[in-house]
């Protein structure tokens, strides 16, 4: 036995075949900020073979206070979360294959790297995302692992194709939240039990010891002392779209994707061109300096303007900070760019 997972091998349910089967799995992430980097780096240090970390954002100053992979550098750089987390995470366990995609989370873009993923371990901060990963796992037979938390509270359930009622039985339609944690806030100590949930059910589904997985979907509140599981077995639909005896999954269609993002509680907007062709960073800095300051990595470029600040990655998404009002955010964007 390693030393290195020496601990790990010796608890039981896991042991020396456990983790050779860790060894073999893929674990794709879908969020790099508080829990998806807390998920990150618990599933890398245990050595499952292979992670994949998915992100549209970079990282801020507002971020450190919980998401515990970055570091001031890397939000005084604007740097990428999704390249953030690679090089930190491959300088804890360099044997762990780990690629990070600077991209939105959307069905197509997802769909072309979920066919060798063993779980899928939700890190997103909204229910659009949420639902076409809960389309892609049911139409791929995926498990994943819904996880959330704002405040003091958090709520995780795990999700296996063809046996768990899935996000859609459970809740319809895709719900419109006003509480976030841009809103309301949230503090350290409810992200990392969420993310001690999803990464303890992400070894039972990779080690494969099915009768320990949680059949339940569990929710905490750690600063009024409360925790609850509540039994849902009952909500599973043989008429589900997502899930039933004749699945479609509503959400992978391009007309239920949605194209400019108001980012609740951020004062911005995201705007996604309908085709995702590169843009020349180098190129479009030497055009906007003429309209602010300008800022620049290898993956994003930053525009500070007199009322607005831009920021423009690479694959096309633009971030419009300033208003949350859409149709200003686009005639900025049009003005500017089109």
């Amino acid at each position: 036995m390693s030393d290195r997972y020496s601990r790990q091998q010796l608890f039981q349910p896991i042991g020396e075949k456990g983790q050779a089967l860790l060894q073999q799995k893929h674990v794709l992430i879908i969020g790099a900020g508080a829990l998806g980097s807390a998920s990150a780096e618990a599933i890398v240090r245990a050595g499952v073979g292979k992670v994949t970390i998915v992100d549209r954002d970079y990282v801020e100053w507002s971020n450190l206070q919980r998401q515990q992979l970055y570091s001031e550098k890397e939000a005084e750089q604007e740097i990428p979360k999704a390249i953030a987390a690679k090089e930190r995470l491959a300088r804890i366990n360099s044997n762990v294959q780990i690629k990070g995609l600077v991209m939105d989370a959307m069905a197509d873009s997802l769909e072309s790297i979920v066919h060798d993923v063993d779980v899928i371990l939700d890190g997103t901060d909204n229910f659009d995302i949420r639902f076409v990963i809960n389309d892609l796992a049911q139409k791929y037979h995926i498990p994943w692992i819904y996880g959330s938390c704002v405040g003091s509270y958090g709520t995780t359930y795990t999700i296996i194709p063809g046996k768990s009622p899935c996000l859609h039985c459970l809740l319809q339609a895709v719900p419109n939240m006003t509480i976030t944690c841009d809103t309301a806030g949230i503090i350290s100590p409810a992200v990392q039990i969420v993310a001690a949930y999803q990464v303890a059910e992400a070894l039972k589904i990779l080690v494969e010891d099915w009768q320990a997985v949680c059949d339940t979907y569990r929710t905490f509140d750690v600063w009024h002392n409360q925790h609850y599981d509540m039994r849902v077995q009952k909500a599973k639909k043989k008429d589900c779209p997502s899930c039933g005896e004749q699945a479609i999954y509503p959400y992978l269609a391009f007309e239920n994707q949605t194209k400019v993002d108001v980012l609740c509680g951020r004062n911005a907007v995201q705007i996604r061109p309908q085709r995702s062709d590169d843009y020349n960073l180098d190129y479009l800095a030497q055009q906007l300096q003429k309209h602010g300051t300008i800022q620049q990595n290898p993956y994003l470029l930053s525009c500070q303007l007199k009322d607005y600040r831009l920021v423009i990655f690479q694959d096309g998404r633009v971030l419009v900070h300033g208003t949350n009002d859409v149709q200003q955010a686009k005639n900025l964007y049009y003005r500017l760019l089109g």
